[in-house]
């Protein structure tokens, strides 16, 4: 008894990898089924307000990712000494530290996108994706899980951001990165030189939920687990 006793104790629980397939989970599920702002619905007034160029939408969810990121670790390393009366006011100085961060790089190596996305960067730190996953997993989870949350639901949030912008800036102004990919509509080439106009309604801000309504319906059309019963 006493030699089964010892093999038990010398038995170890494998440990779970880093990429197993509920880590994966973590990242690839709200790319899909569980998008922040398509089935989540949050996070909406940004991708309203700076998405009708592409490179700020870019720039926008490069941002959030790095938020997220590093501000899921943190919380998470934090979560058993942050006392629960105060952990909205820790969770709000941890992303304002890391909005400033990113403020002052933006400001530094990129100022004219700076001064376009404006205050747009400032409001991050009231985006509710971030509050949400702080509050609804790092909280509970260990730093690696933690940060995969993060990456994956800003990835998810920066995804509808593209294609909004890409869209938007298309057929909106014809171009993509400010370059003419349809033709010049002044001098009439390209598709301007058969009738083609510019769509002035898709750089206002109205279009960008419009797009983001037919981004729902296309997911939901190919997914009929996601439509909800009334």
């Amino acid at each position: 008894m006493a030699e089964v006793a010892e093999k038990a104790e010398v038995v170890k629980i494998p440990k779970e990898p880093l990429f197993s397939k509920k880590n994966k989970k973590l990242i690839t599920d709200p790319l899909t089924d569980n998008n922040p702002i398509t089935i989540q619905v949050l996070g909406i007034c940004s991708a309203l307000a700076i998405t009708a160029q592409l490179k700020p939408s870019i720039v926008m969810a490069i941002s959030v990712m790095f938020v997220m990121g590093v501000g899921n670790v943190v919380i998470s390393l934090m979560r058993n000494i942050i006392p629960s009366k105060i952990r909205i006011i820790v969770q709000l100085i941890v992303v304002a530290t890391l909005v400033i961060i990113v403020d002052q790089v933006l400001k530094a190596y990129a100022y004219s996108l700076s001064k376009e996305l404006s205050v747009f960067i400032g409001l991050i730190i009231t985006n509710c994706i971030i509050m949400g996953r702080f509050e609804a997993f790092a909280l509970a989870e260990g730093p690696w899980r933690s940060f995969l949350d993060g990456i994956g639901n800003a990835a998810g949030y920066g995804l509808i951001l593209i294609i909004v912008g890409f869209f938007r800036e298309l057929l909106g102004s014809g171009t993509l990165f400010g370059l003419k990919v349809l033709g010049d509509s002044v001098e009439k080439t390209g598709l301007y030189s058969i009738g083609y106009e510019n769509n002035g309604f898709m750089v206002l801000p109205p279009m960008a939920l419009i797009v983001v309504g037919l981004i729902i319906w296309v997911q939901r059309s190919r997914n009929k687990e996601l439509i909800e019963e009334n």
